[in-house]
């Protein structure tokens, strides 16, 4: 039997960050860094190294090219000791790059290949065997697979849910335009909830906190976390109520990643039983050192690095 805690679902690609770029890079013919290198990146392969990282065995379930791209995503998960059992690796497709572009101050765009695996992962992908194995299922970002719409999302939750996994999700803003409804059914199975304040404001009409919150809590998520970037986080439930702050003192070189870094450090702390406002605590602690480095998990290289930044950050 396997002893992994978590199963990262989502997308699984490889990041090409360029740092830092200005808002006039086409008026010139030739734009130099000092630096160009291919990373791992999408939310759950985000995850999953963030994770392992902090010291929980971590599984990944994606689909992957079988090409150059897709054999460099299977070497580094080899490398950061990420269960790959249920990462699938296909002929007929080809692994999603993504061209990232970074300003001095850490916004950033993507150039990114609509044809590639992150648009092909379906419900066919997710390997429902292996979640009698685990503690945590995470749904990396909702609406980043558009195949994995609201009844996919329906299914795998139901699945999840007849062996007792907590579920948790991030999101990013819908791609095709989908709305709260599309999803609410699936939402109802929701334990903890990560979306940003814009993605949250745009998908919901809501815009104070509370009623966005409020907005997630009515379709039945049990806990919603809303990360409000260099405000830290909010956090509220039927129950509880409360914000938690970022830490103090940190300037962005590069804000890839920040969120699933954010639930990297979050799950971390619900599988050790850390209360909310401690997994919120280590979630913001996660996200500061994830946004001090180039690339989404170039930060976070070990436990310590957080646990020390932890140290300060509630002293």
């Amino acid at each position: 039997m396997s002893n992994i805690e978590v199963i990262c679902v989502g997308a699984a690609i490889v990041d090409i960050p360029l740092q830092p770029v200005s808002k006039n890079i086409f008026d010139v013919d030739s734009y130099p860094l000092e630096r160009i290198a291919m990373t791992t990146g999408g939310d759950a392969i985000n995850e999953a190294m963030i994770i392992s990282r902090l010291g929980h065995k971590t599984a990944l379930n994606s689909r992957i090219g079988k090409d150059a791209a897709g054999d460099f995503i299977l070497g580094r998960c080899r490398e950061e000791n990420i269960d790959i059992k249920s990462l699938r690796q296909d002929d007929t497709i080809d692994t999603s790059i993504n061209v990232g572009l970074v300003t001095a101050d850490g916004e950033r765009t993507f150039v990114t290949n609509r044809n590639g695996s992150l648009w092909k992962l379906s419900l066919g992908d997710v390997d429902f065997s292996r979640f009698k194995e685990a503690k945590v299922l995470s749904l990396a970002s909702i609406f980043n697979s558009p195949l994995l719409d609201g009844r996919a999302l329906t299914e795998i939750f139901q699945q999840a849910k007849q062996h007792n996994l907590l579920i948790c999700a991030d999101m990013i803003k819908p791609r095709l335009k989908e709305t709260l409804a599309d999803i609410r059914t699936a939402l109802g199975y929701v334990d903890y909830l990560f979306p940003n304040f814009d993605e949250a404001k745009t998908l919901t009409g809501q815009d104070s906190l509370d009623g966005i919150a409020d907005a997630f809590l009515e379709c039945g998520v049990k806990t919603v976390v809303i990360k409000t970037g260099k405000k830290g986080c909010f956090i509220k439930s039927c129950s509880e109520r409360l914000e938690v702050p970022a830490v103090r003192g940190i300037t962005a070189i590069d804000t890839i990643g920040a969120g699933d870094n954010f639930a990297s450090g979050f799950i971390s702390g619900l599988l050790e039983g850390k209360t909310l406002r401690d997994c919120a605590l280590f979630a913001n602690a996660t996200a500061a050192i994830s946004v001090l480095s180039v690339g989404a998990t170039t930060g976070v290289k070990n436990r310590q690095l957080v646990e020390q930044l932890l140290d300060e950050y509630e002293g």
